[in-house]
């Protein structure tokens, strides 16, 4: 007996696959308009169309597992992005190369998306929550291509003080997360602001990035 739509396994895997994504995506949606604290799994499960209430559990564990989940989809592209950026950089003496590799992985992500996309608004909303914010940092940082990145802009700024160091990485993070953010918004909403466009947001977001990290360090207490 010939059987067809492939074997039955196959099918499972695509149809879980089809789920994630699903659940993925409205979570995205979800968090990005209520916030990560309003929204619970069992909501998530009941906006993506699953008739199990546990979808998120099954699928992801916790929350937690999921806003991972989400966070590595946003990364894994990146990564791609930024590591093509510093093999074209190489070992360039410009402070602001390196500082592109930090901002244009995210610009032209966000771009690719299209309009309209609430992506970056769901890690603006990730980033209020300090637990679930440990984990954008986690899976952010740890990637090589931002760890080459970093190395390649502290290289060039030998003379910055540890303390100096991690307070302006703080203010850099919040920085593009929530330019990103409210650049989203306004593209969608199609405000004035939309006039420019993520490449010109990027070269604003590296201005004001360079200019951070080379002001003078003052003395801390």
């Amino acid at each position: 007996m010939v059987t067809s739509g492939g074997p039955a396994p196959e099918r499972r895997g695509v149809r879980a696959k089809d789920t994630r994504e699903a659940l993925l995506d409205t979570a995205e949606r979800l968090f990005a308009e209520r916030g990560v604290g309003e929204v619970s799994a069992r909501q998530i499960s009941e906006a993506a169309g699953q008739a199990n209430n546990f979808a998120v559990g099954y699928h992801f564990g916790s929350k937690a597992g999921l806003v991972r989940a989400i966070v590595r989809r946003y990364t894994h592209d990146m990564e791609r992005r930024r590591l093509r950026l510093l093999a074209e950089i190489g070992e360039s003496e410009e402070l602001r190369d390196w500082i592109s590799c930090l901002v244009r992985p995210a610009t032209d992500h966000l771009e690719a998306l299209g309009v309209p996309s609430v992506r970056a608004q769901c890690i603006a909303q990730i980033n209020t929550v300090p637990a679930m914010r440990q984990i954008v940092i986690d899976e952010s940082v740890a990637t090589p291509s931002m760890q080459a990145s970093l190395a390649g802009m502290f290289r060039l700024l030998p003379g910055l003080p540890e303390e100096t160091r991690r307070d302006r990485a703080d203010m850099s993070r919040l920085l593009l997360v929530h330019a990103l953010a409210e650049r989203e918004r306004a593209l969608n909403e199609g405000a004035p602001l939309s006039s420019a466009g993520w490449d010109d947001a990027a070269t604003a977001l590296i201005d004001a990035l360079t200019g951070l990290w080379t002001a003078p360090a003052g003395r801390h207490r």
